[in-house]
This record gives C-alpha cells, sequence and structure tokens, in this order.
C-alpha cells in the first residue's frame, strides 16, 4: 500500500511539474507577445500602488505657492525689466502691447502649457521626456541642456555686473564712464587681460547659485518665497515713487499712445514673437525640471495660464515704472533745453533781431513755464518764417526726448540709474533698484541651471552634488573670458547667437514630437487622464496647425534677418570717444557659428545613432510602456539593474523578449506587479500594462 500511495504522490508532482512549466510557457509567449489583459480595477490599483510609490520617492514641492512662485522667478527675470520696456519704446507703445498681447495667447500660453504637461505627466527632465515620447528625437533634452549651459555662461556675468559695489556707489554717467569709456577694450581681439573685481562678483554669483542648487528643489523653493516676492515689492515702491515725480503721467501717456501704423510693420511682430518666445523660458528644459516635481494630479493648465499671465503683467508693471521714470528724466531735460533756449531768445531781443512786441504781454522771461516757451517759439517761428533756421532754436518737445529710445542694460544701467540720482534719498534706491536686478536674475539663474541638472541627474543617476559642483565651476572657468576688458562683446556674441536659433529649433521639435510623432490625439486623452478634465479644443488647433507654423515663420524671418544684418558687435573707441559698430574677425566668425551648430548638433547625432543602431544595446534594455491604458510611450528599462543612459532606448518594435534574472511575480488575487527594479523608482513606465492574463498555477 505505501508503494501504491508513493507512486501517486509522484504522479501528481509530475502533473504539477508540467503545469508549472506549462505555465511559465505561456507566460513567456504572453509576455513577448505583449497582451496582457487585466482588468480595469486591477490595472488602477496598480496605478494608485506605483505612482503613491514614486511620488514618495522623488523630491516634490512643499506647496503649490512655492511651485508657482519657482516658475515665475524662472520665467520673470532682467528682461522683464529692461528689454520689454525698450521693445515698447521702440515698436510705438500701445502698438506693441496688443500684437505681444495675441502672441502670448498663440504661441506663449499653449507651448508653456505643453512643456509643463509632459514635464509632470512623465516627471523627468528634458532628456528623459523627449527620450520617453520618441527615442529618435532625444537629441531635443541634451540640445535644451546644452543652449542652457550657454546662456548660463554670461547670464551669471550680468548678475556679476550688478553685484559690483561700483554700481550702488556711483551714478549712472560716472559707472558708464569707468566700465565703458576706461575699462572696455576698443575691440574683441584686445583681451586687456582680468577684471579681479568682476571674477571675484562673477565668482560670488556662481557660489549663490551652486549652494542654492545642491540643497534642491525643497530649499531653492524657499529661496523663492524671498527672490520672486522682493522684486514685486520693489517695483510698487518704485511706481509710487516715480508717479509723485513731476512728468511721470508724460511718460505713461507716452507709453498707451498707439502708433497704429507700426502694427504693419513685421518687425514689430518679429520682435513681439520673439520676447514672448524668451520671456517665458521656452525650450530651456527649466520649465520642464520644475514640473517634473509635481503631482501627476495637477491643474498644470491654470498654472500655465496663471504663471504667463503673471509674467505677461509683470511687463506692464516694469514698463510703467520705467515710462514713468523716462517720464520724469526726460521733464528734468526738458526744462535745461527750455532755460538754454530762453536765454537765446532775450539775448536776440536785446540784439534786436526778434521784435519784444510779439512777445504775448503776460509771459515773464523770469518764470517761464514749457506752454509759454512753445507759444513764443510758434510766434518767433511764423514771423522770422525764412530767418528762423539760422537762429538756431530748439522746440524742446517732451516727445522728443521719450523717443530717445535706451536698450538693453544701458536702460537698466544708465539711464535707470542717472534718473534715480534725483530721486530723494537716492544711494537707498539704488541699493534696492540692484537687489532687485540681483533677485530677478538669481530666479532666471535657479530655472536655467535646474534645465542642465534635472535630466542629467534623471538620466544618468549621477549624485546632484557632484553634478551641481562640476558644472558650476566648469562654467565660472569658462565665464572667465567675460571679465576680461572685452568681455562685454563676449556677452553680445553668446547673446545673439547661442540661444536664439537654437531654441526656437529645440521648441519647433518639440511642437511636432508631441504634435505628429507621438500623436495629438493621444496627448489630449493623456490630458484628460492626468488632469481628470479634457482641454480645450483651442489647444489642438494650436498645437498641431497654428503654433507650428507661428513658430517655422518666427525662425525664417530670425534666420533672413540675421542674414541681411552683418555679424558684429558696437565696440568703444577710445580715441573717438564713441561706438564704432565693427564686424567680427574670422575667429570670431568661428565661434558664432560653432555656437549655433553645437546647440543643436545633439538632435542629428542621437537621430543617427538610433535610426542606424550604432550603439549596441546588449545591456538588456527594455522599452517600457506606460502606466495609463497601454499608452506607447517608450522608455529604456533596464531588467538587470545597470543604470544605462538612455542613448540606448528602442522603440517597442525592436525589443527583446525581458530576462527573467529579475523575476516578475504574479498575485494570489491575479493583479500583475513587478519586482522593484533600479529604474522603476522614478515611475516612467509600468511593463504589465495592456497584456493577456496568464493563467494561474494550480498551486
Amino acid at each position: 500500500n505505501s508503494k501504491v500511495v508513493k507512486r501517486e504522490l509522484d504522479d501528481e508532482v509530475i502533473e504539477s511539474v508540467k503545469d508549472l512549466l506549462s505555465n511559465e510557457d505561456s507566460a513567456d509567449d504572453a509576455f513577448k507577445k505583449s497582451e496582457l489583459i487585466v482588468d480595469v480595477q486591477e490595472e488602477k490599483d496598480t496605478d494608485a500602488e506605483e505612482g503613491s510609490e514614486v511620488e514618495d520617492e522623488r523630491p516634490a514641492w512643499n506647496s503649490k505657492l512655492q511651485y508657482i512662485l519657482a516658475q515665475v522667478g524662472f520665467s520673470v527675470g532682467l528682461g522683464n525689466v529692461w528689454r520689454f520696456p525698450y521693445l515698447c519704446q521702440k515698436n510705438g507703445g500701445g502698438a506693441y502691447l496688443l500684437p505681444y498681447l495675441i502672441l502670448l495667447l498663440v504661441i506663449g500660453i499653449p507651448l508653456f502649457f505643453l512643456e509643463l504637461s509632459v514635464g509632470q505627466r512623465i516627471r523627468r527632465g528634458s532628456i528623459g521626456v523627449w527620450n520617453y515620447i520618441s527615442p529618435k528625437l532625444g537629441g531635443i533634452g541634451f540640445a535644451s541642456c546644452v543652449v542652457c549651459f550657454f546662456v548660463a555662461l554670461y547670464y551669471n556675468v550680468i548678475i556679476g555686473w550688478i553685484v559690483e559695489p561700483e554700481c550702488e556707489k556711483s551714478s549712472a554717467t560716472t559707472y558708464y564712464w569707468y566700465r565703458e569709456a576706461l575699462n572696455i577694450s576698443s575691440s574683441i581681439s584686445e583681451s586687456g587681460g582680468l577684471n579681479w573685481k568682476m571674477t571675484v562678483c562673477l565668482l560670488a554669483a556662481w557660489v549663490v547659485v551652486c549652494l542654492a542648487m545642491i540643497k534642491g528643489i525643497q530649499s531653492s523653493g524657499k529661496i523663492m518665497y524671498f527672490s520672486s516676492l522682493f522684486p514685486y515689492v520693489v517695483l510698487i515702491c518704485f511706481l509710487i515713487r516715480a508717479l509723485l515725480l513731476n512728468g511721470s503721467i508724460d511718460g505713461i501717456r507716452h507709453m498707451f499712445t498707439p502708433e497704429l501704423e507700426m502694427m504693419l510693420e513685421p518687425k514689430v511682430w518679429r520682435e513681439a514673437a520673439a520676447q514672448v518666445f524668451f520671456a517665458l523660458g521656452l525650450g530651456f528644459g527649466g520649465v520642464i525640471a520644475f514640473s517634473s516635481y509635481n503631482k501627476r494630479d495637477n491643474n498644470c493648465h491654470f498654472d500655465a495660464v496663471l504663471v504667463s499671465f503673471i509674467n505677461f503683467f509683470t511687463s506692464i508693471l516694469a514698463t510703467l515704472v520705467v515710462f514713468a521714470v523716462l517720464g520724469f528724466k526726460a521733464n528734468v531735460i526738458n526744462e535745461k533745453c527750455i532755460a538754454e533756449n530762453l536765454e537765446m531768445i532775450i539775448k536776440l531781443v536785446k540784439m534786436g533781431n526778434i521784435s519784444q512786441d510779439i512777445i504775448p504781454h503776460h509771459i515773464n522771461f523770469s518764470a517761464v513755464t514749457a506752454e509759454d516757451y512753445h507759444l513764443v517759439y510758434d510766434i518767433i517761428q511764423k514771423v522770422k518764417e525764412e530767418e528762423f533756421p539760422a537762429l538756431h532754436l530748439n522746440s524742446c518737445q517732451i516727445e522728443d526726448e521719450l523717443n530717445k529710445a535706451v536698450q538693453g542694460t544701458g536702460l537698466a544701467f544708465i539711464a535707470f540709474t542717472e534718473a534715480m540720482t534725483h530721486f530723494p534719498a537716492s544711494p537707498f534706491w539704488s541699493v534696492m533698484f540692484f537687489l532687485m536686478l540681483v533677485n530677478l536674475g538669481l530666479g532666471s539663474m535657479f530655472g536655467t541651471i535646474e534645465g542642465i541638472i534635472t535630466p542629467i541627474v534623471d538620466t544618468f543617476k549621477v549624485r546632484k552634488e557632484v553634478l551641481t559642483v562640476i558644472c558650476c565651476l566648469l562654467a565660472f572657468c569658462i565665464g572667465l573670458m567675460f571679465v576680461q576688458r572685452s568681455g562685454n562683446y563676449f556677452v553680445t556674441m553668446f547673446d545673439d547667437y547661442s540661444a536664439t536659433l537654437p531654441l526656437l529649433i529645440v521648441v519647433i521639435l518639440e511642437n511636432i514630437a508631441v504634435s505628429f510623432v507621438y500623436g495629438i490625439d493621444k496627448f489630449m486623452e493623456d490630458l484628460k487622464d492626468m488632469l481628470g478634465f479634457a482641454p480645450n479644443r483651442y489647444y489642438y488647433y494650436m498645437w498641431k496647425y497654428i503654433s507650428p507654423l507661428m513658430l517655422l515663420s518666427l525662425l525664417i524671418a530670425s534666420i533672413v534677418n540675421m542674414g541681411l544684418s552683418p555679424p558684429g558687435y558696437n565696440a568703444w573707441i577710445e580715441d573717438k570717444a564713441s561706438e564704432e559698430f565693427q564686424s567680427y574677425p574670422t575667429w570670431g566668425m568661428v565661434v558664432c557659428i560653432s555656437l549655433m551648430v553645437l546647440a543643436i548638433l545633439p538632435v542629428p547625432i542621437v537621430f543617427i545613432i538610433r535610426r542606424c543602431n550604432l550603439i549596441d544595446d546588449s545591456s538588456g534594455n527594455l522599452a517600457s510602456v506606460t502606466y495609463k491604458r497601454g499608452r506607447v510611450l517608450k522608455e529604456p528599462i533596464n531588467l538587470e539593474g545597470d543604470d544605462a543612459s538612455l542613448i540606448h532606448g528602442k522603440t517597442s518594435s525592436e525589443m527583446s523578449s525581458p530576462n527573467f534574472g529579475k523575476n516578475i511575480y504574479r498575485k494570489q488575487s491575479g493583479s500583475p506587479t513587478l519586482d522593484t527594479a533600479p529604474n522603476g523608482r522614478y515611475g516612467i513606465g509600468y511593463l504589465m500594462a495592456d497584456m493577456p492574463d496568464m493563467p494561474e498555477s494550480d498551486l
């Protein structure tokens, strides 16, 4: 009897082994075919379980306000203070505001929403995001990092200029004479050696940025409470103080008086589009990096609209302050002009060249108002019609002074500061103004460096502290070229050629990758899953039709403008004591071209590598699919635990069957789970979505 029982037990064991082998084969076939069917409820449970793990392990913002301030700090920068007011003044005041607002709605908000969405959806930096959407377009993320690095090199130099104590102690005219007339060389070829004061200031700026970035978003987010809000306090104080100055209303009236004929000029629309593009920081990767630390169900559509309009109204606020100050400054200059010309009129009357009888009796030369002077000027012009040009009298119109635009650093460091010398307690206002510029600059720098650090850390799994120190140290060393006597010319070169065209190309490729490569319909469905509501169809048409056409038009216009304008810079000629346009030398042209090529080079390199399979992927990488209803968004995941670069990513058609060295277990309840993989802690994809159910063992 014992032998019979033993034989029956052996037969049962054999049958059980056969069942196990059969189940393993079917599981292997099912995995190869990627057709595992999972109940909807089980899928949701898995999503919640895996998603909560991701939320816990990836750093996150302490609050929604902290995140909004970080995005505002990144998008609102020095350009809002000096670039936007200059363009508004140059292009017809109110006539510029309308094109800017239209283009903000057509290009700015839709593309800003797009970058926020992909960052929040995928929870990676720019490199991981575009590898995730299309591995062949993974070079977009690398290109963003290169552009960020180029911009960070010279942007921190501008912060170094602001940190220079001399700015706060002297008037704008003295600073301009000291910095431009004495320190700057006559050409880009004359280096003139390092300016040790500026070198120390540049080092200080990089140390501040490095320390803030090492602490991570929790620390930099707390800094944003001050760096993002302080500029608004200063601008509001400046606006209140400026409105109390004589002539401020003249400046604001000039700002909102539209020259409608200028709206028909293509240049106005091109410059407005470029300002919208760069004001929001599109293409840098900072927007994607910041949003990647959000929860997946965050309403990023609200964030996109809010931050975009905060940026717009900040530009308006800064422009109000600038135009109020310029109105005051114009009145000061105008009063001086009237006094000088009035003395000439009195001399002409005494000499008999002008009859006393034509002067209205109510006008007292000892106390002449601007209206009185203009009345006398018009009378003399009519009476002395033929002889009038020989009198050399000036009309002294405030509008003439307001039309004299000052660009860039000239507006911020010269005109603005010189006007502040007329403020009561001017040293205090000077310190406040330059502290505001420091905060605006640092806020943008945090986002720019985050656009470099986050994607590299996510992709290559390096230590953030080490990478931050290396990045900042390398940038400081390269940035020494900007603190030479010829450094200002290099700043101009990098500003003109390292960002404009490369960023345009990057954003065009981003738009194409989402709308046409991944598919706008699938992307809209993903947004519905993530937000809990379907975005307005307005975005569908913007992303698919309008925005790409507008961006391509802007790219063509920029290339044409660059071709018509010979590459060069305005050099300060010491002997002539004036600026003079000079063309770049041959090596300078090579540098300009190299900056543009290097910035965009990662895009074709990564595309060719993946298209031609030039890198042998023998590490067992596997392209994963998303956790949401089988949306196929490829991303390499290494089941063997090798943190390989995303450059080895393969599409779903190129996948090999998984290596079961890391076992994939199945719960008794039927819900599939994954053994924890080193790359899985970022929760980018889940292997078990939409695959056929595997038969369970009798055991």
